[in-house]
């Protein structure tokens, strides 16, 4: 089978190549090398390469930054999915597109099924549930749109990273508490995309996250706990529970956003583990 990916440099594109089955032969693109805003390099890549399956791992995840970047958050996030699932359809490539819990509004209690309409309330967000929308709508018998929620890898800037430094540099931090979600290693969702690209018929929205929930300031003291069992971190700090209107920010976060996964677990017949457990398998990679 050979696979497109498009976004191969990010934390995603980075965990598809360590997980990659062997029977697959992937090809691997992105800037400066390729811009999926470029409709008319999109379509002359896929048509010269004719894979099996394309993977858009590509994104804008400036989530703050979006508010003042809206026309790049855009075209990034809406116009260079389209072109890409309008290629694939020309090359006859199925697509599996990656999306996110921003799309929600966060507003409920229980885990979003993957058809619960989306309510997005940032720009990154209105986005990237466009983005779902003009993928659908140009490729709607042969595209996936997986979302995931707080993702993090050992590659890239993600909230894992950013705490060991911070831990690292700091006495205190505040993390928030009022948030709740699940976090995600990308290797977990890189192995489900596989598992979607050996399920021919599957189309749709789909969700994908490592099981359970927790908070940002929950998430911040198990990074602590495990980084110091494994020796990454020297000593423990103090890590206080805030609220999000404690630490404004310009981009509004949805307040609960799990996922419900069981439509995924059913269809590629893969179930995650647990969050932490990712975690602690994750963090181990930095050791080595």
């Amino acid at each position: 089978m050979k696979v497109l990916v498009f976004g191969c440099n990010g934390q995603l594109g980075h965990s598809l190549a360590d997980t990659v089955p062997t029977n697959v032969e992937i090809i691997g693109l992105d800037l400066p090398e390729l811009d999926i805003t470029d409709a008319a390099a999109v379509l002359e890549v896929c048509s010269e390469t004719c894979p099996d399956v394309i993977v858009n791992a590509a994104a804008y995840t400036a989530v703050d930054q979006a508010e003042t970047e809206v026309a790049l958050a855009t075209a990034v996030n809406v116009e260079g999915p389209r072109n890409i699932a309008k290629a694939a359809r020309k090359a006859n490539s199925r697509l599996i597109h990656t999306s996110t819990d921003f799309v929600l509004d966060g507003q409920g209690s229980t885990p979003y099924r993957a058809d619960t309409p989306p309510n997005p309330l940032s720009v990154y967000g209105h986005s990237k549930r466009d983005g779902e929308l003009a993928v659908l709508a140009a490729a709607p018998n042969s595209a996936v749109v997986i979302r995931t929620s707080w993702l993090y890898s050992k590659t890239g800037n993600n909230f894992v990273k950013t705490m060991l430094r911070l831990m690292r540099e700091q006495d205190e931090l505040g993390i928030v508490a009022d948030q709740v979600g699940t976090p995600t290693w990308s290797d977990s969702l890189a192995k489900a995309i596989w598992g979607f690209t050996r399920v021919a018929t599957l189309n749709g929205i789909f969700h994908w996250s490592d099981h359970g929930e927790t908070t940002w300031h929950s998430f911040a003291v198990a990074i602590q706990e495990e980084a110091l069992s494994l020796g990454l971190l020297k000593s423990a700090i103090s890590i206080r529970p805030i609220t999000t209107a404690d630490y404004p920010t310009p981009a509004i976060r949805p307040p609960y956003s799990v996922l419900d996964c069981s439509k995924t677990h059913s269809a590629i017949n893969m179930r995650p583990k647990e969050w932490r457990r990712n975690l602690r398998e994750m963090l181990k990679g930095l050791t080595e």
